[in-house]
């Protein structure tokens, strides 16, 4: 699994300790940024990730922001995708079983490095199996309702 991972300035310490974790624990992934302490907007971090996963070129994606909640929001403006905010195990569990999130947002003011390995480790590990497919197929349905409609 192709791992994509990106922060903006508040996320950069917590994706470095992320990092670190998929590494030893042998996942492939790639760094969309920030790569310093230095101010950069979020947005452009999750929407190049979004991207990606849109495109097939990543499986999933870990997005850190101070919060975690400004990333999701910029990584569901983009067409298909589901990102979802995750602080404990077992909502990063439940966003792959339950709603098959192509990316994990976390917020590096929430939580610390521990428990955010832990996190990714819940996510990285669950596999949606169709759970909640009636769900997430009424997300998907609207979705492409108002992308039609805007493209007209």
């Amino acid at each position: 699994m192709k791992i994509a991972i990106g922060s903006d300035h508040n996320g950069f310490e917590l994706k470095e300790e992320i990092k670190k974790y998929l590494d030893n624990e042998k996942y492939e992934f790639i760094d969309y940024g920030c790569y310093s302490c230095d101010a950069v907007d979020y947005p452009d971090v999750a929407f190049r990730v979004a991207k990606d996963i849109s495109e097939n070129k990543v499986e999933r994606g870990i997005l850190i922001c101070g919060t975690g909640i400004g990333v999701a929001i910029a990584a569901c403006k983009y067409p298909g995708i589901r990102a979802a905010l995750c602080h404990d195990t077992y909502s990063a569990e439940r966003a792959q079983l339950s709603n098959n999130a192509q990316i994990l947002t976390m917020g590096a003011q929430i939580i610390g490095p521990e428990v955010g390995k832990k996190v990714v480790e819940a996510y990285l590990n669950s596999f949606w199996s169709g759970g909640s497919e009636r769900k997430v197929k009424k997300i998907t349905e609207k979705e492409n309702e108002f992308t039609t409609k805007s493209s007209k």
